[in-house]
């Protein structure tokens, strides 16, 4: 059914640059960032005093219904569970750590510690579930020294805390107990009488105030705290709201599954709901193949007007979308605005996103994406224009100046802004090397002009720059630019490739597949692992394609001449796939040495063009 509506408000930006003697290029708009509040709960409390009874958040309970909160109830615990953390003495010193997922009471239990000052720190549940000798939670506990441990229903994250924190630290659960630790009840802690020193503690907040801590592994797996101060949180609201101007019209509906563990929902995502008055429904499923059903179920019943996911996620609802007029249906009833990030989106996906949202919505749904990261709020950079093609990451949110490095025949980028971190929580040094002597903060990664020389018309990312190799000719592969065209040329067999032939002549790649599409080019629908990637017509496919790109390329350097289909599924441990599905190119060649190497061998997997 076609849908009519008006378009949302955007931003209508006047974009300003300099190019400075040293061949340096500032870019930035001419419009500067509203005000923006001192601290992020003064949001959810103006709205659970306004509108009280209007829906926060919404989770599946055990019944399989929505269990709902509320504005004005959880305005109340809020208050409550600050009060009980500062009469346990939690501190910055002495933060709380969150070890489970997604759920009401986690955001709760978050919320109620920034609301008095006390930072918490998130973490993925599998630094505490992959069992070993669990260093990454260990690395964790060194650096931030918690006062109070929470997970919802802590008995799988028992012998994760044993091992790890002894029995001192008191642990806040829903459910289940940690042998020799002194366990509180959540529901007791949300019942606390809140008290003079609660609204002293809420009194006392800066822009400064440590809200709360985020990890980032970046390429070497050791976990980084990551400081995110109020104002980082508040201003990085107040970008999105300028450059995302319906958010302000009507309260936002959010349907989620992302991790609140990391910066793209667990501040920006989970801020925009109630930074606006608007609901929040926790998507119990995953961009997996044994988990999507449960977000297409999700979104079967809620229709949102904001919508986020990574380009992974976005290919594995398309595939169920494609055949479900009723998902497509409520999916497009009142969506503004669909947002990927995490990964670059491959042509053959945003071919597939435009074509069922312009039939769903005259005039299409706009698929807006940017630029950021932890250390940066995390939204810097955005874009929210109509585009036939994927890959502008755009131009600079308000508030925030883009700076253009030259190295070598790259641009370096690096950013300014409010919503910048002042850096990583007791490491001086890892803070130093990531700022350049201005104060920009280093990104690692190069951009390139959409249209030369006219900032206005946004960015392309042009690869990280850490990422980048020379063959044996001594010739520079630009990783980044060539996995993005790589992954287009494969026309949707692939999820993404992971590029190789570091001190080799010619380049190969480990290509992730996309079953689905395997399974449709090889007409059988119950063919899986080694068998499906080695059926005829999928190799037959995926030569060709192979060799359309390679007749394409300009040189050895963006032509890549092997591949190597990946069946085993990315580790997350491993530290090959983050929680939010990009993938990290070094990781996986570092634990997949053996199939890059396989690549310049006769091994049968491998297709290979002919010399």
């Amino acid at each position: 059914m076609t849908q009519t509506r008006s378009a949302p408000s955007l931003w209508m930006p006047t974009v300003q640059s300099e190019t400075r003697d040293d061949g340096s290029i500032l870019v930035w708009q001419a419009e500067p960032l509203r005000p923006y509040p001192r601290c992020i709960t003064e949001r959810f409390m103006h709205w659970a005093e306004r509108t009280p009874d209007a829906l926060w958040m919404a989770e599946r309970g055990p019944d399989g219904g929505w269990i709902e909160t509320r504005y004005g109830e959880a305005g109340r615990m809020i208050r409550a569970i600050g009060t009980a953390l500062l009469a346990h003495g939690l501190t910055t010193e002495r933060p709380l750590l969150i070890l489970s997922g997604n759920s009401t009471v986690h955001a709760l239990m978050a919320l109620g510690a920034q609301h008095v000052g006390i930072p918490s720190a998130a973490l993925a549940p599998a630094y505490a579930l992959s069992g070993g000798d669990y260093l990454k939670l260990r690395d964790v506990a060194a650096q931030l020294t918690p006062g109070m441990i929470f997970a919802d229903d802590v008995a799988g994250f028992a012998p994760a805390i044993e091992a790890v924190f002894g029995t001192d630290l008191p642990v806040v659960s829903v459910k289940g107990a940690v042998p020799g630790c002194r366990m509180l009840a959540f529901d007791d802690l949300a019942r606390t009488v809140p008290d003079a020193a609660m609204e002293a503690a809420h009194a006392a907040i800066t822009p400064d105030t440590v809200a709360k801590f985020l990890f980032t592994s970046g390429t070497t797996g050791t976990p980084k705290a990551v400081i995110q101060t109020q104002r980082m949180l508040c201003s990085n609201m107040e970008m999105v709201a300028q450059c995302m101007a319906f958010l302000r019209d009507t309260p936002p509906v959010l349907v989620d599954w992302a991790p609140w563990n990391h910066t793209a929902s667990g501040n920006k995502a989970f801020n925009i709901a109630f930074y606006h008055g608007g609901s929040y429904y926790i998507d119990d499923g995953r961009p997996t193949p044994g988990m999507i059903g449960r977000t297409v179920a999700n979104l079967r019943e809620i229709s949102p007007t904001w919508y986020f996911n990574v380009p992974l996620g976005y290919q594995m609802l398309l595939d169920a979308m494609e055949g479900n007029a009723a998902l497509r249906e409520t999916f497009f009833a009142r969506l503004s605005l669909m947002w990927y990030a995490g990964a670059g989106m491959s042509q053959p996906v945003w071919d597939r996103v435009a074509r069922i949202a312009d039939a769903a919505v005259p005039g299409g749904v706009i698929m807006g994406t940017g630029f950021g990261s932890t250390e940066t709020g995390p939204f810097a950079m955005g874009w929210v224009e109509r585009d036939k093609t994927s890959g502008n990451i755009g131009i600079p949110g308000h508030g925030v100046t883009l700076k253009l490095v030259p190295q070598g025949d790259k641009l370096e980028a690096r950013v300014k802004s409010p919503s910048v971190t002042p850096g990583y929580w007791r490491n001086d040094k890892l803070t130093a090397e990531a700022f350049d002597e201005e104060g920009f903060y280093r990104f690692g990664d190069a951009f390139r002009f959409a249209v030369p020389g006219d900032a206005s018309r946004g960015f392309l990312f042009d690869g990280r720059l850490a990422e980048n190799f020379k063959l044996a000719s001594g010739t520079w592969v630009a990783v980044g630019p060539l996995r993005a065209q790589v992954t287009n040329a494969l026309k949707g067999i692939a999820s993404d490739v992971v590029i190789a032939g570091e001190g080799h002549h010619e380049l190969g790649a480990l290509v992730v597949p996309d079953w689905a599409a395997l399974r449709q080019v090889a007409g059988d629908p119950s063919l899986e692992g080694e068998a499906l990637l080695a059926h005829p017509e999928v190799r037959r496919l995926a030569g060709e394609c192979l060799a359309t790109h390679a007749a394409a390329a300009t040189g050895s350097a963006t032509r890549v001449r092997r591949i190597l289909f990946i069946e085993a599924p990315l580790s997350f441990d491993k530290g090959e796939v983050t929680d939010k599905g990009s993938i990290n190119q070094r990781a996986v060649l570092r634990s997949r040495a053996d199939l890059v190497e396989a690549l310049w061998t006769d091994d049968p997997r491998v297709i290979a063009l002919a010399r």
